[in-house]
């Protein structure tokens, strides 16, 4: 399976509740920023930039429980920043677990190894690790020598001791999709668990001349398509077809709500227009109407999974067709 039965079930049972009482919107996975801090000055991202002046600044254990709670989403994403960087990573992954959330715990996966032994494997633990070419290509774009090696003995480690592993590709204009096919044979061979592929966007506060513009898509991600017949890819075909041209989503901003130590970050993680105290204050005070494409400019050439995959879960009941063509991915 594409993603775990433990995992199905659980967002699964999730989603018929909210059906249930009829609740209109609701957060499937939420982003856990717990710091900002990073040992890496990657050229696609945008935190570094945003968070400069509050780097050192990172939220509480306790801050952390309360925020899972809150939200109530089945998936979190562990995220910075590099988590690794966090003096309190292995209470807080420990303490969602004790939730039954599934995690995703985020690295670029320079200490990961060292850190391994702070860490059980759990079928609520999904370790994903950053890599977005080969040596040269990652890093370069990471910004320093050997980090594809340190992060590629990290997996090996990781796979050794039983932890499940997946990593995270994110494609830029330039990506050249025959060194794509070769990682993910690489990481094929390594026995991954699985293979995320993220278009690259700019973020508000990073306007680096290395993102995909919406005309480039269709291009970029056929290939991405043909990919996931052949590796474990865990972006949904529909999602994949979206990015081709071939479907038409709308956003769902409110799927995969950011939480970090200024607060709920509303709209989305790439937009920030306030912050919020708490959840119900996100999701009652946003105007929700006012974005996505064609209403705000900055949503015009999105189309960020974070905002896209969370809808194609919600509309994939409404279509037989849809419900068949998951169903086989899932079980591919």
């Amino acid at each position: 399976m594409r993603s775990s039965f433990k995992q199905t079930y659980s967002i699964t049972k999730y989603l018929l509740k909210n059906k249930i009482f009829s609740v209109k919107r609701f957060p499937l996975v939420m982003m856990l920023e717990i710091t900002h801090n990073c040992n890496l000055t990657c050229e696609g991202c945008g935190r570094i930039q945003e968070f400069k002046e509050t780097m050192d600044r990172k939220m509480s254990v306790s801050e952390c429980m309360f925020a899972a709670e809150e939200c109530g989403a089945p998936v979190v994403s562990v995220t910075g920043g590099e988590p690794f960087l966090h003096p309190d990573l292995d209470k807080i992954i420990n303490g969602l677990i004790a939730k039954k959330k599934h995690i995703y715990l985020c690295t670029n996966g320079i200490t990961l190894g060292d850190s391994l032994d702070k860490f059980s494997p759990s079928p609520y633990l999904n370790i994903n690790v950053h890599l977005d070419g080969m040596a040269e290509t990652h890093d370069r774009i990471v910004g320093a020598k050997g980090i594809f090696k340190k992060a590629t003995d990290s997996i090996r480690k990781a796979k050794q001791l039983g932890f499940t592993v997946c990593t995270n590709t994110t494609i830029f204009k330039d990506t050249d999709p025959k060194e794509i096919e070769e990682l993910f044979a690489y990481l094929t061979d390594m026995r991954i668990d699985g293979l995320l592929v993220s278009p690259g966007f700019s973020f508000e506060d990073n306007a680096n001349d290395v993102f995909i513009e919406k005309e480039e898509f269709h291009r970029k991600f056929s290939f991405i398509y043909e990919l996931s017949k052949k590796y474990k890819i865990m972006n949904t075909p529909l999602y994949l077809k979206f990015l081709m041209g071939k479907r038409d989503l709308e956003c769902t901003p409110w799927g995969n709500p950011t939480k970090n130590y200024l607060g709920w970050k509303g709209p989305c993680y790439l937009i920030t227009d306030a912050y919020y105290k708490t959840f119900t204050e996100l999701m009652e005070n946003t105007e929700w109407d006012k974005y996505g494409t064609g209403k705000d400019p900055r949503c015009s050439n999105c189309m960020v999974h974070c905002g896209y995959e969370p809808t194609v879960v919600l509309e994939t009941g409404k279509s037989l067709n849809d419900i068949y063509e998951m169903a086989k991915w899932n079980f591919s």
